[in-house]
């Protein structure tokens, strides 16, 4: 496809959603042949293709009461797919209204959300667990219940991220003893402490957070990662799902993390799904990547590291996502939401990625030493042009709406994304039916 068709592409898609085009620069104005060379015709065919086989499904639906002709409306109210992202910053903003519009993004884009569960800041003090809305501050490290308890008035997936994070500086409690048995009866502790409050209530975990690397993690507990995910399976109950949560796609293809999850599984560990990060950290980086020069996320690349993955014989979740923008330019702007877009569509187009999450909704609300500019929101919390990109994904392209007429069975056909439905029609005495259909 040449640049200006794709640009031209871009534009129709979000004025098609309804959406005002804030970003004037086109994809071809902001990226080079180079990338487009990568990202090229029969790539996104193939993506489309793709989207179209293991993302969708046929339904037949009989309509009890419409005869023959009748106008049926069929609107998708929400996805399988689990489009989510870090909720470090809920009511952490500086003013009602960021707040809001940060709040507003779980609902309206999103259907699931992390929630931080780093051990070192929720339990600061040996027994002091800032699970209470009363708890002390801690920046990125809201207190958990409030935020459980907001996620589920919304009806959101949860995750939470991590139970075990091996390194120290991010993971333990500066009171953790410098003793491996030590550790061990502590690290138990924890976890059927957290399997005890929460129950059910969150519905998957990370067990063990980034362990490829352990020689420079610092003193673990003899065999950790078996350990906490035993103790996981012995504490929580049997609907709540387990993650590992592993290497950032930039390595490409991980045999090393599939050893290690195949040797949890060899033993009788139950990990259901594998999480895989892709974090575009530095802004130069994204712009040699628009420029042509990196093929560091090639669609090639990326593809080989899922097919990897996929010898783990368990489902991936893209579950840490960061695009920053080269800066917070206009230009900038754009390079990130053509590389937001591209890289969403990859990924959806993937028959064992079951979910994907954006790290940092929000500018500046990245960890010390991370991109200011990583976010869907700008620092007022208004959507950048990456946040319209995915919503016009998420809410238009990928969300199934028709109006169908009932043959003459009363029954209706199509092929739609999968997910949850309303089916509404008028039966033959004119009353107004309204079903729910699951299409899966």
């Amino acid at each position: 496809m040449k640049p200006s068709v794709l640009s031209a592409l871009y534009l129709s898609l979000i004025l098609a959603a309804g959406h005002t085009f804030t970003c004037p620069l086109s994809a071809q104005e902001v990226m080079s042949q180079g990338y487009f060379d990568m990202w090229n015709d029969s790539v996104q065919q193939a993506i489309d293709q793709n989207i179209e086989r293991y993302r969708k499904a046929d339904a037949e639906i009989l309509l009890e009461g419409a005869k023959k002709g009748t106008a049926v409306s069929v609107e998708q109210q929400s996805s399988d797919f689990l489009f989510g992202s870090n909720i470090f910053l809920y009511g952490q903003l500086d003013t009602p209204q960021k707040n809001q519009r940060y709040e507003d993004a779980f609902g309206e884009l999103f259907n699931q959300a992390t929630i931080a569960f780093y051990w070192k800041t929720l339990e600061p003090r040996k027994g002091e667990l800032r699970f209470a809305a009363d708890s002390p501050y801690e920046y990125r490290r809201p207190a958990t219940d409030p935020v459980v308890d907001f996620c589920q008035k919304k009806g959101l997936y949860m995750k939470g991220h991590a139970i075990i994070y091996g390194i120290r500086s991010w993971g333990h409690p500066t009171w953790m003893p410098e003793d491996r048995k030590e550790m061990e009866h502590l690290f138990e502790a924890h976890v059927k402490t957290l399997a005890q409050h929460y129950g059910s209530r969150i519905q998957n975990w990370d067990v063990v957070n980034e362990c490829y690397d352990q020689a420079n993690r610092g003193l673990m507990p003899d065999d950790y990662v078996y350990k906490t995910f035993r103790w996981a399976m012995q504490y929580f109950p049997q609907d709540v799902t387990f993650n590992t949560n592993e290497c950032d796609m930039h390595w490409g293809p991980s045999k090393r993390y599939v050893e290690i999850v195949r040797n949890l599984t060899d033993r009788g560990i139950r990990v259901d799904n594998c999480g895989v990060q892709m974090h575009i950290f530095n802004p130069q980086e994204a712009l040699q990547i628009s420029q042509g020069k990196s093929d560091l996320l090639s669609p090639r690349r990326l593809w080989a590291t899922l097919e990897c993955l996929r010898d783990t014989e368990r489902p991936t979740f893209i579950s840490e996502v960061t695009i920053s923008a080269p800066d917070d330019s206009e230009h900038g702007r754009a390079v990130q939401k053509v590389l937001t877009r591209d890289l969403y569509r990859l990924w959806f187009s993937h028959p064992n990625v079951k979910g994907i999450t954006w790290w940092n909704l929000i500018d500046g609300g990245a960890a010390p030493g991370e991109p200011s500019f990583s976010g869907l929101l700008d620092k007022e919390g208004n959507p950048k042009p990456s946040y319209q990109a995915l919503d016009s994904l998420i809410n238009h392209e990928w969300k199934t709406r028709l109006t169908l007429r009932a043959d003459q069975e009363g029954k209706i056909r199509f092929r739609g994304f999968r997910g949850n439905y309303t089916i509404t029609y008028r039966n033959r005495k004119g009353k107004t039916v309204r079903m729910t259909y699951k299409l899966e």
